[in-house]
């Protein structure tokens, strides 16, 4: 089935942009633009989409406000620049299914939508290694032996980089490899730790004491 999507922000650039992205999948399909809270809301009653992507700051309501009006009968993944922890908090707590940054990319977008209609919650990783940081023990967490995980020394390297946030470019830049080859180790990491994405690798890697000292400060 396709999924059908309403992108509510006030921004044209963000919503031509977004339709772009997600048009291009063979299973999805956007079929409405809001430029305010209020007519986000309008829409998604006539329009039915199965999910609404909602940016926090628009005229007339905002998006955490629209989530709350539309939850749970509409699917809400709230998609701003803003990351505050209050805004995170209440966008859950009115019912959204994703919290995601704008600058997390085209791939964590979709991924977004796809975990939404798959009844899960994605957050982008970056706000997940800031909530896992301040969970975290005080103590300086203490790699374990490399046997006690299937990585390699290279993917190791690269779910630190992924738990302190950075994507695949800045990855790659970090390590001086393409980001493909960066997307590529990901891949292989969350095979081998069975994580369904980014942020499942970041957990990963503060649960198993992967994460140095020094990316503690994110």
């Amino acid at each position: 089935m396709t999924t059908r999507i309403l992108i509510a922000d006030d921004q044209e650039d963000i919503r031509s942009g977004f339709r772009l992205i997600l048009d291009s999948q063979p299973d999805m399909t956007v079929v409405g633009e809001a430029a305010d809270g209020e007519s986000a809301v309008a829409q998604a009653r006539a329009l039915r989409p199965d999910v609404v992507l909602a940016d926090i700051r628009m005229p007339r309501l905002d998006g955490l406000e629209v989530t709350r009006r539309l939850s749970p009968q509409t699917r809400v993944v709230v998609v701003t620049t803003f990351d505050q922890d209050e805004y995170v908090q209440t966008a859950l707590r009115h019912g959204a299914c994703g919290f995601l940054l704008k600058r997390s990319g085209p791939t964590l977008l979709i991924e977004g939508v796809r975990a939404a209609m798959a009844g899960d919650t994605l957050i982008s990783p970056q706000i997940t290694v800031r909530l896992l940081s301040r969970l975290a023990p005080a103590r300086p967490a203490v790699p374990r032996a490399d046997a006690a995980h299937p990585l390699t020394g290279r993917e190791v390297e690269i779910v630190r980089l992924v738990a302190r946030g950075l994507t695949n470019a800045e990855i790659g830049a970090e390590l001086y490899i393409s980001a493909g080859t960066a997307k590529t180790h990901i891949a292989n990491v969350q095979a081998k730790v069975g994580a369904r994405n980014r942020v499942g690798i970041a957990a990963w890697a503060w649960e198993h004491g992967v994460v140095r000292a020094e990316d503690r400060e994110v």
